[in-house]
């Protein structure tokens, strides 16, 4: 086996391990673009557990964790090799596909700005923030997936808005308990809600209103990014579809539980993943 297989090998099982919400879709992709697309997670997965893991000296040192990482990063884009398994297959999907290197380096500035506490003032600051941790991540992927049309990065960028912003309505309890507010204070403050209620167990009239108003949000990014199926590759476009599927359907199912996402987390079982996957297997047809 050479390095390069190997590298690959190395990847698709962190992928298969961990990427609960995706890694049923990487499998319909045709063998090369799947391999590319577990390459960059793991490179996405490294990047959050590097700034997860616990270190001495806490945010300090995960930060400067993050610079050897990005510093391993740039090296590896000018054709070096930095000592992980995952490089030599990173590197050659990002060489393959002409995924920009910059899209990486916005990742880890994303990872890195939630090392300290958060507190968002405007929608306009949390949409930064969405960029970098998740639309980011979209960009990468259609360049995996193909495109012509001029228009896919825009959308793809609305999706990964989409995306986390259902992160963050499912999540606001464990975020504020984290010490990191997502929830924009501009809209906190316009439906009256403390950020006390954002800890409690009991959902407060003020934070549904507000997880409802954050949701028909959500939504409208959704409903401005679906148009992006049609515009990547024909073998590619069960995979994005599944993709978003499986997010909106998360959206809903938050919406129908009425946001009581303090008290329980709110997930889709494995097996209703695994049926979004074979639906789009079967030949959905994608618009």
């Amino acid at each position: 086996m050479t390095p390069l297989e190997e590298s690959y090998l190395f990847c698709d099982r962190i992928a298969r391990r961990r990427a609960k919400n995706f890694y049923h879709s990487f499998r319909l992709l045709p063998a090369h673009k799947r391999r590319a697309m577990c390459a960059v997670y793991a490179f996405m997965r490294e990047c959050d557990d590097i700034s997860d893991e616990p270190r001495e000296g806490g945010p300090a040192a995960s930060r400067q964790a993050l610079e050897e990482w990005r510093r391993d990063l740039a090296s590896a884009l000018d054709g070096g090799a930095p000592g992980s398994l995952l490089w030599p297959a990173f590197t050659d999907a990002v060489r393959r596909f002409n995924i920009p290197g910059r899209l990486f380096h916005e990742m880890i500035d994303g990872v890195s700005s939630d090392l300290e506490p958060r507190d968002i003032r405007s929608f306009d600051e949390l949409y930064r923030y969405c960029y970098l941790v998740a639309s980011v991540a979209g960009l990468a992927t259609i360049h995996v997936f193909g495109f012509t049309n001029p228009a896919a990065p825009e959308l793809a960028e609305k999706c990964g808005v989409a995306f986390q912003l259902t992160n963050i309505i499912r999540d606001v309890k464990e975020d504020a308990l984290a010490g990191r507010v997502y929830l924009p204070r501009e809209d906190m403050d316009r439906f009256g809600v403390r950020e006390g209620d954002l800890r409690s167990t009991t959902l407060s009239p003020a934070l549904r209103d507000l997880l409802s108003f954050e949701t028909r949000r959500a939504e409208q990014y959704f409903a401005a990014s679906r148009p992006l199926v049609g515009m990547v590759d024909k073998d590619s476009r069960g995979a994005l579809w599944a993709l978003i599927e499986v997010y909106f359907r998360l959206l809903g199912k938050i919406k129908a539980h009425r946001f009581e996402v303090l008290s329980k987390r709110i997930s889709l079982p494995a097996w209703q993943k695994a049926a979004i996957a074979l639906r789009a297997a079967a030949g959905f047809t994608f618009h």
